[in-house]
């Protein structure tokens, strides 16, 4: 298979600074990611990007530096559906770790059951990048996500809301997950109709969704991406018992300068003031989504 062109993927910030508050017990990093190294995990040809190494060792100081005890390692477009990366760092810590898996229509129940013993809980299909998608319809979907149902996995999705079919996917079998706030450019604004019916989703109670990834949809080239508040605040209102957080760690693609961990920690601070809610997005809900407890 001939190799896409690449694009430039800057490294995350190596000196994450403390948070301005103190992250409850067994908090939840949802969303990040493990790169390399590439000699033992090599890249899916079919990839939109080369990323540079983010090793385990680098994420778990990232989580040490900003009291975060659980995380959940997702399965970047990168790898496409050769999990060993995610898998073999996360099979290693079952008692912190869990992990979202890339597969595709031919997995087998031999194959799904193999993953979970490995700590995954869900899968991921990337919609919004090359190389992520590996389901030519929405009946192949279907079909595996009817599988999913016994293991009480979910399906986590990378898709920009605006321009998805939420009703559609809200008719499959399992919880659905959507990653950075539903992906949308906050210029289009809070009420349009695409989001409108994001949140209405959301609302119905089988759609959770990732406070994660700001910089991918503010209209701002720097923190503290104040046009996000509105988009964080509508999602918790809807339904706080649906929203989990992650990082987004090493943030690959980040299409502005990149922040600092620290600072894009203290974005809950404005996203989720009351510390009640916040506990329950970072704790209580990650625990339920990707089953800790």
């Amino acid at each position: 298979m001939t190799e896409v062109p690449q694009k430039p993927c800057p490294p995350a910030d190596p000196a994450p600074r403390k948070p301005k508050f103190v992250m409850p017990a067994d908090a939840c990093d949802s969303h990040a990611h493990i790169f390399g190294p590439a000699a033992t995990y090599p890249w899916s040809p079919a990839r939109g990007y080369t990323p540079p190494d983010a090793l385990p060792e680098a994420y778990e100081h990232l989580h040490k530096v900003l009291g975060i005890t659980r995380g959940v390692i997702t399965q970047p477009s990168v790898y496409g559906t050769d999990n060993s990366a995610t898998l073999d760092y996360v099979s290693a810590h079952p008692d912190r770790l869990r992990a979202v898996v890339s597969v595709g229509p031919g997995i087998s129940d031999r194959e799904l059951e193999a993953m979970h013993a490995k700590g995954a809980r869900g899968i991921r299909v990337n919609i919004a990048d090359p190389g992520g998608n590996p389901f030519k319809s929405f009946s192949e979907l279907r079909r595996v996500a009817e599988r999913l149902k016994p293991l009480g996995w979910h399906i986590e999705l990378l898709l920009h809301v605006h321009e998805a079919d939420m009703h559609e996917l809200g008719s499959l079998p399992v919880p659905l997950s959507i990653g950075h706030l539903g992906y949308m450019p906050v210029g289009l604004g809070i009420d349009h109709p695409r989001y409108r019916g994001f949140l209405d989703r959301v609302a119905d109670g089988n759609c959770w969704v990732k406070l994660s990834g700001p910089y991918r949809i503010t209209a701002e080239r720097h923190l503290p991406y104040a046009d996000t508040v509105p988009f964080a605040h509508a999602l918790v209102a809807r339904r706080p018992d649906r929203i989990v957080w992650g990082t987004d760690w090493p943030h690959p693609m980040c299409p502005i300068p990149m922040p600092n961990d620290g600072a894009l920690a203290d974005m809950l601070l404005d996203w989720v003031p009351d510390e009640a809610v916040r506990k329950r997005i970072l704790v209580d809900n990650a625990a339920e989504l990707y089953r800790f407890t």
